[in-house]
């Protein structure tokens, strides 16, 4: 249950950058204020629930690892940003250090 909560967590985290993303550069009507702090809202609630079934480090850096990873990935395919190989790599690189986390958690 607690993985569950922390991979929606993640997912409303993204949610909440793609409202940002949306706020910041086109147009700052409802739709856009709704997913940014909709998305961020849903993100600490879900995060803060996890905390119940998994140890606050391991739940938060999975959460941070994903949403970041995540972040990157939907505005490099859906907002144009730069897709250079020190970008990717840098991602690859957090998802090993995500994982590689919680492989060594007790």
């Amino acid at each position: 249950m607690g993985w569950l909560l922390v991979f929606l967590a993640a997912v409303s985290e993204i949610i909440g950058v793609v409202g940002l993303k949306m706020y910041s550069t086109q147009k700052k009507n409802a739709v856009n204020t709704l997913l940014f702090v909709g998305g961020f809202g849903c993100a600490f609630a879900l995060l803060y629930a996890s905390f119940q079934f998994l140890q606050l480090s391991i739940a938060y850096a999975v959460w941070i690892g994903m949403g970041t990873a995540g972040g990157v990935l939907v505005n490099m395919i859906f907002f144009g940003e730069s897709r250079n190989m020190g970008r990717i790599i840098s991602v690859v690189i957090i998802v090993a250090g995500v994982t590689g986390l919680k492989a060594v958690s007790v």
